[in-house]
């Protein structure tokens, strides 16, 4: 198994180090955006996008690697489908967590509240993130046989089509949430020095995803590896 830490490491502190300009890019260099022109005036809660969107698309990348794992693992019983399954699963949790994290910070000030249980979008990934809760969870607590295996796949291709829905979910049903407003519009768009401190947080967290993704992978390959030498082990002692 090759040894991915340092790079991995190297990655994680790269994208540690580039979040934390981004985040501070946008509060000291970025201008604000006029009250008039945000939804519920709240101009300066919208630089927590910074962050709550760099989330978000490594999060859409995380429930893409558990799709195409889910899909290996379950046509073919490729064990590198069950590793990308694995990991996908970790890092759509992580990231999932993130963005349900970063959205109720806005929410607080635009809202009013926290949570709103009538916005699609925030709620969607709500149940995205649950998805790869459960799929967490029952992968580190079921035995881990085919079977087992096969359901998960099976699930985690549920938690993938509820990507699309999420996506989207601001054009199909917007009651409060923020449009798409990374795409140029009549009401959407940003300005170029937003955009640019938008991509450099997103190559940032980019970086920190490949580094996080690369040390989970060999951590569950080594627990792959010492739940097989405890098996042996223990048909050796009966």
């Amino acid at each position: 198994m090759p040894d991915y830490k340092p790079v991995s490491l190297a990655l994680i502190l790269l994208g540690l180090f580039g979040s934390s300009i981004s985040i501070l890019l946008g509060f000291i260099w970025v201008p604000g955006i006029n009250p008039e022109s945000v939804q519920q005036g709240s101009a300066e809660s919208y630089r927590i996008l910074f962050w709550h969107v760099s989330f978000a698309w490594c999060s859409f990348l995380a429930f893409l690697m558990l799709f195409v794992g889910s899909i290996l693992w379950y046509l073919k019983n490729d064990e590198f489908g069950w590793r990308l399954f694995s990991t996908g699963s970790d890092m759509g949790l992580l990231f999932g967590f993130g963005v349900i994290t970063s959205g109720p910070i806005w929410g607080s000030v635009a809202w009013g509240k926290p949570w709103d249980w009538g916005d699609l979008r925030l709620n969607s990934f709500a149940l995205l993130t649950a998805v790869a809760l459960f799929l967490v969870l029952s992968r580190k607590s079921q035995p881990d046989t085919n079977q087992t295996r096969d359901t998960l796949s099976i699930i985690g291709l549920f938690g993938f089509f509820l990507v699309p829905i999420t996506a989207v979910a601001t054009t199909l049903y917007n009651r409060r949430h923020p449009p798409i407003i990374i795409i140029e519009g009549e009401d959407t768009g940003l300005p170029d020095d937003w955009k640019m401190v938008l991509i450099f947080s997103f190559v940032s967290f980019g970086l920190m995803f490949i580094g996080i993704s690369l040390l989970n992978d060999m951590v569950n390959q080594l627990e792959s590896k010492t739940e097989k030498y405890q098996r042996v082990i223990d048909r050796g002692e009966d």
